[in-house]
């Protein structure tokens, strides 16, 4: 799974709420929400898709399947996982990205630190006579 990915970000968004469903999730359940989060009709999002993405969310241990049934149940490892990824994806990774994407007169602190880094690696490769 693509860490930035929409739709491995959506995956992971999914399960956080399929977790409370007590009888697990189907794979059209998981199809409309995760349509739904990456802002798609979920009629565009195949079963085929739906099954691939259940299969990787299988070999993760984030999932299983719920025995005799078609449906399947978030585990703990799941939800923890779930948890982690979309706080630093949503909090870290967007909030650090707008800001170095953002031009201003008086640059943040993360601006201010890549300067510094690419300033100090240029020196580096000044002294020691590489191309940057």
């Amino acid at each position: 799974m693509r860490f930035a990915d929409q739709r491995s970000h959506a995956l992971l968004s999914a399960l956080l709420v399929f977790r409370l469903h007590p009888n697990g999730f189907t794979n059209k359940d998981l199809r409309t929400l995760t349509g739904e989060l990456r802002g798609l009709d979920p009629d565009t999002v195949s079963t085929g898709q739906m099954t691939y993405d259940l299969r990787r969310l299988k070999t993760r241990n984030l999932i299983v399947r719920i025995e005799g049934s078609h449906r399947y149940q978030v585990t703990d490892l799941g939800l923890d996982t779930a948890k982690f990824l979309t706080c630093v994806h949503d909090r870290v990774l967007r909030t650090g990205l707008a800001e170095l994407a953002t031009p201003t007169t008086t640059p943040g602190r993360l601006r201010a630190i890549a300067t510094a880094y690419r300033t100090a690696v240029d020196i580096l490769t000044a002294t020691a006579q590489l191309a940057a």
